[in-house]
């Protein structure tokens, strides 16, 4: 059970970002193959997102596949592949009952028909959702996005700003919207990298480096990164008499 709910209070709405690292050596410690280890970050997946929604996160958004995974061997991406269709077809009623909504950022163009269509019906389905706005990076690369945004930056008659910016990142991510920044990102499986995930986003977000491989991690773990992120104190350049006034 949650009981530091009130580490989520804000007078916003937070964007929670989580890398989901360490599924595969958690199968691997266990002597079971890799693909037991992502099955069980499904699980793990569910726990956060059911407590994203309790604790009132506005936005979570979780890095399932990275463009440079797709250098994996091919049983272990196939296995992924079919968990990512499972999951979004077998969760979709359970979003529609708590309005959560759905958002698939990244590349499309090389998955299987099936699982574009099982993206696309659940984004559909879950469109009106007015709750938690859940966010699944697949067949993402932070600087590739960057590097399309600032392409087509340069190809529009637009003022560059970093709002006009955000916009098309948004735009080239399937986001739905401006590319929103990360108030607090955290890495579950002891590694101290961001790896090519929300680096524009991310530009201020408080990061927290957990060494709880990502089947482990459960809603008191959000919680206790809440509560980090509270005693941070987050000045944005400015200086301590300017933030408190």
């Amino acid at each position: 059970m949650i009981q530091s709910a009130s580490c989520s209070e804000s007078n916003r709405p937070l964007h929670v970002a989580i890398i989901m690292d360490g599924s595969g050596r958690w199968a691997t410690h266990r002597g079971l193959p890799r693909e037991s280890g992502h099955q069980a970050g499904t699980d793990a997946v569910r726990r956060t997102v059911e407590a994203a929604e309790r604790l009132g996160i506005g936005t979570l958004t979780l890095f399932a596949f990275s463009g440079d995974n797709w250098r994996r061997p091919s049983r272990e991406v196939a296995s992924l592949m079919h968990l990512f269709e499972e999951y979004f077809r077998r969760d979709l009623p359970r979003w529609e009952k708590s309005g959560t909504r759905l958002s698939v950022i990244g590349r499309r163009d090389r998955f299987s028909p099936q699982l574009q269509e099982a993206i696309e019906d659940a984004e559909a389905e879950s469109a009106d959702g007015q709750g938690l706005h859940l966010r699944i990076a697949l067949d993402y690369s932070g600087r590739d996005s960057i590097l399309q945004a600032a392409r087509q930056l340069r190809r529009r008659i637009i003022e560059p700003t970093r709002e006009a910016f955000a916009e098309l990142l948004g735009e080239i991510m399937n986001s739905g919207g401006p590319s929103p920044e990360v108030d607090l990102l955290i890495r579950t499986g002891g590694e101290l990298r961001l790896s090519d995930f929300m680096l524009w986003e991310s530009a201020y977000a408080e990061l927290i480096f957990s060494e709880q491989l990502w089947p482990d991690f459960s809603g008191t773990d959000l919680v206790a990164a809440l509560c980090e992120y509270r005693t941070r104190d987050r000045r944005f350049g400015r200086v301590e008499e300017l933030v408190a006034s």
